[in-house]
Formats: structure tokens, C-alpha cells, sequence
């Protein structure tokens, strides 16, 4: 069948599909979506311009329709549907999204809130002042013409644009594979470097930004980021952040409230307004009592009034990070420059625009030149038979007809067709010695604009004073203040909890298996003190009191670091259990909880001591381990483990400028002590250095930080052997000893040190087992002895348990 019928063809579904895509996207990116870069319109705005010019729908002229312009653009050039061609004519008259309007329109245009325009029935139109500028001469030749849809009419392929409106008016827009995202600017700025360029063509862009500053968003606004505009600029992409004019005023009964005056580029008012509500209701800010819009004809106004002895700058950063009172605006400058998509930057907007507009002058000129030169011939032909009146008069007379006396008169006086053509319609009153005078004068004005054209065409720079002088008359009508302030640095946004959170007194727990939680001290005060929700097997790390505001750290035996504020962590009954931390952090199965601390700040000024049974131990800066961005989804490393068995012993905060002395003790019975300033300070993704010196067959059984002469040395043996030292028992030596022995050797069944810690006189201690028994210490029956001895025996391991760690309480007696 194919090959009897030479119209089908056999081609892959791919190759057909990737050629329609093609010429769809061509056809979207030329006809639709993207501006030209010549007069920054798109073909609907265009149209919609050279439509309502045609139609005589100018400024200087009533209002009509919005349909009927509709339909004259879908009608004649535009073959899409009438509500995309009413949207691009609204949007082309609203002066929040337009820095200069091209379009007047009375009746519902929409509004800042974000409400629909009134149906087009409803709505009248006309073309504003300035539009006239972007068609101004379209009638002498200046720019390129092609049929129109169904080849009835032709419509111009670009306008004259007698200023910059690309820049001026910004575009926006999506195609296939393109987008772009083109902001207003300053019309006399941009008209002032287009001038600069043409004084100088080769201008830097550093010279022209002293001009042309940034964007200027008819909505205002203060835009920081000097950096993303120079790069926008010079590439075409860059990032700026665009906030709101926003003022703090004093109001009666001691309170304050936040006026915001101007908002950012394109942000809906009412949805902003509703946000800013939501914060209120939600009391994700406590001290808002109350969100207005009191936007009004004389202008934007939104207030958030505040509660006495609030924060109001507190308040204000946080509207500013959380709602889009402040926003990012990604500059993405692209237009169609040589009948293709192009990433476009300042420079070459203005080489272009310039470009362009020596095409139309020159067109200009030219058509006007050759009008002025048949009006001339004209002129010159009817001098001509007014200083031979009777003789042509008689010539006329003798004739049959009108044609027959226009031959007649070409071949008596040797006038052309033209001037034969003006001569036999010249109206008889015209015969007066007073139309001769001002034919005189018409000629000689004439000559001069010949003159004049031809001056303009011929010589460059005749032409550039031209457009020059134009671009001038255009500024001073048309241009005004700068509404947008330009901040060259972006404003760091620091949100102070306090606005965020109510200072509460709480109770905190954080578990040796993960389980934190904080509680009300009116639901601790109602529960017995064991009643902690906790399983049998797990115990309190850390169980006091603290502040909502108050900063936790948390640290694993894996070298892992939480980060929580304690408002962040989840509010329960204390017969409670809590939550677990491996639902937001990832632990692993074995990983627990070895130590927690909680600060009032982030500005201490300490070090955390770090000692590992590797056999290293360092110091690491307070300051080192602040919470990264990240800090609630993943855990930070303050610690790094060579061997999958590596863990860490013990995490102790100290000053920077702290005298304590820190005893580390071996399993077999070494010993030594030595001051916390030989611990180097290190990053928290260091091993550290070496502890102790071991013997090969040795291993860390653990170490403390005293600093109290008074406290005392609690040894267990893996026996069940307890044996109480003086500190003084240890001699201070340096770190990386191996030290002295703190046990009798015993050749049979020698005692190894498990569990060692410091105690103090009002302490009460005792021990736990992996059985879950705790066996209590009588400290009355065990004084304290020298290094050589063993102690004496308090449990029996192989019915208790091994021993897991020691739990010291203060003696409330005491």
C-alpha cells in the first residue's frame, strides 16, 4: 500500500515526534512567550498595540471597549483564544506590574490582592501617552512587515520603540526549554546609559551601572545585593533579595506597631496579609495583636500591631525570613535577538536597542526624503506655470479633456507627468500672486529638509544626534524618581528565639537510649521521683531543670553531636516516655546517649574535653561545635573513631583557662594525672593525641576531671573489689605516661579496674549490673587506702551481674 500511494510515508514515531516538538517549540519560543529584544514586546502585546492604533483607540481620544479591541487583535493578527489577548491587555495596563503602563483602562483591572480583572464587557481601553512613543512613525516605513495569519493584512514583525521598554517594562515569560524573568527599571536611567553608549561605544558595564543602579519595581521596595545584579548584568543571571519599606512607629499605651508602606515585585498583598495573620493565630510569634490592611487611594499600607514590651525588630526579622515580606528575585534576561533565544545582559540590550533604532531613523529619513523630494517636483512644476499662467491657461483651454491637456502641457513646456497632473487639478483661487509666495516658501523649506534627510542618512554622526535628541525629549517627558532603593550589601536576618518562643521553666530529660523530653514543672512536681516513663534498662543522662531558650547538647558514645534548643524538643507528661531522637536523626542500633549538657547561650567561650578507649583524647572548641543549617535532620561529628569498636569514654565541658587535672586509669591498674593545658585544641573531625603510654597487652579503663583536692578515687575491680584513694595517691606527671600502679599484682586472679570515677564526702554511690541489680555502697565502711591495696569485696559477679557503671547521688542528709 505504501509504495502505491507516494503521499504516505513511512517514518519512525521518534523522528516525527522530535521534528512537530521542534517546530512547536520554535513556534512558542518566535510567536508566544519570550520578548523581542529590540522593542521588549511580545507578539500579543504588539498586536494589541498596533491594533488599537489602527482602530484610532489613542490617548488623545475617549475610551472604548475592551471586547471590541479584543476582537479587532483576534480578528485581524492574533489566532488564539480572546481571554489570553484580554489578560496580556490588562496586565499591559496594571502600574504595579508595569513600570510605565502602555495601556489606560478604566473600570476592575484587578488589583495587588490578586482579584480577577472585570469581564472585558465590563472594561474600557485606550493606548497611554508613552505608548504612542513605541508606535511613533510606524506609518513611515521604519520597521519590516509580514502578513498576517490569513494573508488579508500585514502587521509589523517589531515596533519603532522610541525608548528602551524592554528594560524599562522588564518581560516575563515561559517557553519550551526558555524562560525568562526580565525586571522594570528607571526610564530615565536606562534612557541616560543608552545616550552614555552612544557617546562611547565602548562603555564598561561598570561605567554604565553609576547609571543605570538596578531594577526600579514600580512597587518599590529596597533591593540588596549589588554582587547579583553586576552579575545579572553581565551574564544575564544573578540573584538579589527584594524586602519591603516597612517603618516601626510609636503608638499610644506604650505599644508599637510595623507599618509596611511598599512590598515586593509581584507578591500578592492579600496572601502576604493573610500569612502574616496566620503567624498571629498560630502564635508561631508571641506579641502580635493584630494584622490590618489599611491600603487605601493614597496607597499600600499594611500594619502589624504589636503587644506592649514586645521585640518589634525581632518581630520584623522574622516576617521578613518566614513570609514574603522578603523574597529572592533571579534575574533571567532572555529575548529573542537575531530571530533566536539569547541569554542578554545590559551591554547588549543597549547595542542592540541602539542598533535598532538606526534602522528606524534611516528608514525615517529615507521615506521622509523621498516625500520631500515629490512634494518638491510638485512645487517646483506649479512655480513653474504660475510664472507662465496665460500661456498654460490657454494651453488648458485649447485642449479636449483632461488628459488630452495634460499631454499638451508636457509637450509645450516640458513639465513631467507629475507636475502636469498638480497643474490641471489646481483649483482656480490658487491662481494669486499669494500662493505663489507661499509655494516660494514651501520650496525653499523643502530643500532645507532635503537638506536635513539627507545630512541624516549620509553622515553617522548627524544620525546618532538624532536619536539622541529624541531619547532626550522622551526622558524629560516621561521619566521620574527612582522608586526602588538599592543596598549594595544583603541583610543578614538573624531571628532572636525569644520572639518565637515564651521564656517557660521546664524539666528536661535526655535517656542513655535516645529518649528526650520535656515536661511542665507543674507534671514533674506531680510525679514521684522514679517516675520518669523510662524503661528498667534505661536511665536519665541528664534530669534538671531548664528554659525553653536554653541550648542542648547532646553527644553519643560514636562521636556524634545533637543539637536541639529545649522548646524544639517534644513537649510530654513526665510519666511520659518521650520521643526517641533516631526519628529525625539516624543512630545506629548500638549507638547511646553518653553525655549532655545545657548552656544558656551560644557565646561560651570553653572547650569539651574528649577521651576515647583508642587511646586519644583532645579538646575541641565550644565555638567549633555550633548547629549547622542541618542541624535537626543530621547529627554532627565532634569526634572521629578509627576502628567500628572505637567509642568515647567520657565528654567534660571546661574553660578555656581551667587548672583541673584529669587521672586516667588502665585496666591494669596504671594510673596517671596531668593538666587539662597538655590537651591540644583540635577540630571536632580530629582523632586527637596519644592519652596514656600502654603496655601491649593494656587497654583505658576510663578517666575523670577533678580539680577538688577534697574528692576522692572510687575503684571497682572486674572481681567485685572497691577500694576508695585520695587524689594525692596519683602523682602529677605529663600527658602520654604510662604512671603508677593503683592495685597489688596477684599472680592468680589478678584484679582489673572496670569502672573508675571521682566521688566527693556528700556523695552516696553505687552499682549497676548488665542483671539491672544496683548494689549500694556503705562509704562509712571503706576508707580510703593506699595505691597497693586491693580493696574489698562488695559483690559477686557471676551472681550479680557485671558491673556497667557507677550512680552517684548527692546525700540530701549531708
Amino acid at each position: 500500500m505504501t509504495e502505491n500511494s507516494p503521499k504516505i510515508q513511512d517514518i519512525s514515531l521518534e523522528k516525527i515526534m522530535g521534528d512537530r516538538f521542534a517546530r512547536y517549540s520554535k513556534s512558542i519560543i518566535q510567536e508566544r512567550a519570550l520578548p523581542d529584544i529590540r522593542d521588549g514586546l511580545k507578539p500579543v502585546q504588539r498586536r494589541i498595540l498596533y491594533s488599537m492604533y489602527l482602530d484610532g483607540n489613542t490617548y488623545d481620544k475617549g475610551f472604548r471597549k475592551s471586547a471590541k479591541g479584543v476582537g479587532n487583535v483576534m480578528g485581524n493578527f492574533h489566532p488564539h483564544g480572546d481571554s489570553s489577548i484580554y489578560e496580556a491587555m490588562v496586565r499591559l495596563s496594571q502600574d504595579w506590574k508595569l513600570r510605565n503602563p502602555l495601556i489606560e483602562m478604566h473600570g476592575n483591572n484587578g488589583s495587588m490582592d490578586g482579584d480577577p480583572p472585570a469581564a472585558m464587557r465590563y472594561t474600557e481601553a485606550r493606548l497611554s501617552k508613552i505608548s504612542g512613543e513605541m508606535l511613533r512613525d510606524i506609518n513611515k516605513d521604519t520597521v519590516d512587515e509580514e502578513w498576517n495569519f490569513d494573508d488579508t493584512e500585514k502587521e509589523p514583525k517589531v515596533l519603532p520603540a522610541r525608548f528602551p521598554n524592554l528594560l524599562v517594562n522588564g518581560a516575563t515569560g515561559i517557553s519550551a526549554g526558555y524562560a525568562t524573568e526580565i525586571p522594570p527599571h528607571n526610564l530615565g536611567e536606562v534612557i541616560d546609559a543608552t545616550i552614555r553608549m552612544i557617546d562611547k561605544p565602548n562603555v564598561t558595564l561598570d561605567e554604565l551601572m553609576t547609571i543605570v543602579k538596578g531594577p526600579d519595581f514600580p512597587t518599590g521596595g529596597i533591593l540588596q545585593g549589588a554582587s547579583g545584579i553586576k552579575d545579572a548584568y553581565t551574564t544575564g543571571r544573578g540573584k538579589v533579595f527584594l524586602r519591603s519599606k516597612t517603618t516601626i512607629q510609636e503608638i499610644r499605651g506604650h505599644k508599637q506597631q510595623i507599618v509596611i508602606t511598599e512590598i515586593p515585585y509581584e507578591v500578592n498583598k492579600a496572601l502576604l496579609v493573610k500569612k502574616m495573620d496566620e503567624i498571629r493565630v498560630l502564635k508561631k510569634v508571641d506579641g502580635i495583636a493584630e494584622v490590618r490592611d489599611e491600603s487605601d487611594r493614597q496607597g499600600l499600607s499594611i500594619v502589624i500591631e504589636l503587644k506592649r514590651d514586645v521585640d518589634a525588630n525581632g518581630i520584623l526579622n522574622y516576617m521578613f525570613k518566614n513570609t514574603d515580606l522578603q523574597i529572592s528575585y533571579n534575574f533571567n534576561m532572555v529575548a529573542i535577538a537575531d530571530m533566536r533565544p539569547q541569554q542578554v545582559g545590559l551591554v547588549q540590550i543597549l547595542k542592540e536597542y541602539i542598533e535598532h533604532q538606526k534602522d528606524v531613523v534611516l528608514r525615517r529619513s529615507q521615506f521622509d526624503l523621498t516625500k520631500a523630494k515629490k512634494r518638491l517636483h510638485i512645487v517646483e512644476g506649479l512655480i513653474k506655470a504660475l510664472s507662465i499662467l496665460d500661456k498654460v491657461i490657454k494651453t488648458i483651454h485649447g485642449s479636449k479633456n483632461k488628459s488630452d491637456a495634460k499631454t499638451n502641457l508636457i509637450k509645450s513646456y516640458k513639465f513631467t507627468d507629475e507636475q502636469a497632473e498638480a497643474i490641471v487639478s489646481l483649483q482656480l483661487y490658487r491662481l494669486t500672486n499669494t500662493d505663489v509666495t507661499e509655494l516660494e516658501k514651501e520650496d525653499k523649506e523643502l530643500n532645507s529638509q532635503i537638506d536635513t534627510f539627507t545630512k541624516i542618512i549620509e553622515d553617522p554622526k548627524t544620525l546618532m544626534k538624532v536619536i539622541k535628541k529624541e531619547l532626550r525629549e522622551v526622558r524629560n517627558t516621561y521619566a521620574d524618581d527612582r522608586r526602588t532603593k538599592i543596598e549594595a550589601k544583603v541583610a543578614e536576618i538573624e531571628v532572636d528565639t525569644r520572639v518565637m518562643v515564651a521564656s517557660e521553666d521546664v524539666r528536661l530529660l535526655v535517656s542513655h537510649d535516645g529518649y528526650v523530653k520535656r515536661s511542665s514543672l507543674r507534671s514533674y512536681q506531680a510525679s514521684t521521683a522514679d517516675d520518669n516513663g523510662l524503661k528498667d534498662e534505661d536511665y536519665p543522662i541528664i534530669d534538671t531543670n531548664a528554659n525553653t531558650l536554653d541550648h542542648v547538647f547532646i553527644f553519643t558514645d560514636k562521636g556524634n553531636l545533637i543539637y536541639r534548643q529545649v522548646f524544639e524538643i517534644e513537649d510530654s507528661r513526665w510519666k511520659d516516655t518521650g520521643s526517641h531522637l533516631s526519628q529525625v536523626i539516624g543512630l545506629d542500633s548500638d549507638e547511646s546517649i553518653l553525655k549532655a549538657f545545657v548552656f544558656k547561650d551560644l557565646k561560651e567561650t570553653g572547650n569539651f574535653l574528649i577521651g576515647t578507649n583508642e587511646n586519644y583524647i583532645k579538646q575541641v572548641s565550644f565555638q567549633d561545635l555550633l548547629p549547622g543549617r542541618t542541624y535537626k535532620s543530621r547529627a554532627s561529628k565532634y569526634c572521629k573513631l578509627k576502628e567500628s569498636t572505637g567509642r568515647v569514654f567520657d565528654v567534660y565541658y571546661v574553660d578555656s583557662d581551667a587548672k583541673n587535672l584529669i587521672y586516667v586509669f588502665t585496666k591494669h591498674s596504671y594510673a596517671s594525672a596531668f593538666p587539662v593545658s597538655e590537651v591540644p585544641v583540635v577540630s571536632g573531625k580530629a582523632i586527637g593525641v596519644k592519652f596514656v603510654s600502654l603496655k601491649t597487652d593494656d587497654q583505658l579503663a576510663g578517666y575523670f576531671l577533678a580539680g577538688d583536692e577534697s574528692e576522692k578515687i572510687a575503684l571497682l575491680t572486674q572481681r567485685g573489689s572497691y577500694k576508695q584513694m585520695k587524689l594525692s595517691e596519683i602523682p602529677v606527671t605529663s600527658r602520654a605516661r604510662r604512671g603508677v600502679l593503683t592495685l597489688r599484682e596477684l599472680k592468680r586472679q589478678p584484679h582489673r579496674i572496670c569502672l573508675v570515677t571521682n566521688i566527693t564526702n556528700d556523695m552516696d554511690i553505687s552499682i549497676m549490673t548488665d542483671a539491672n541489680q544496683e548494689i549500694a555502697i556503705d562509704r562509712a565502711s571503706h576508707q580510703s587506702t593506699d595505691r597497693y591495696s586491693n580493696g574489698s569485696f562488695i559483690m559477686d559477679p557471676a551472681t550479680d551481674g557485671t558491673p556497667v557503671r557507677f550512680v552517684k547521688k548527692i546525700n540530701e542528709k549531708e
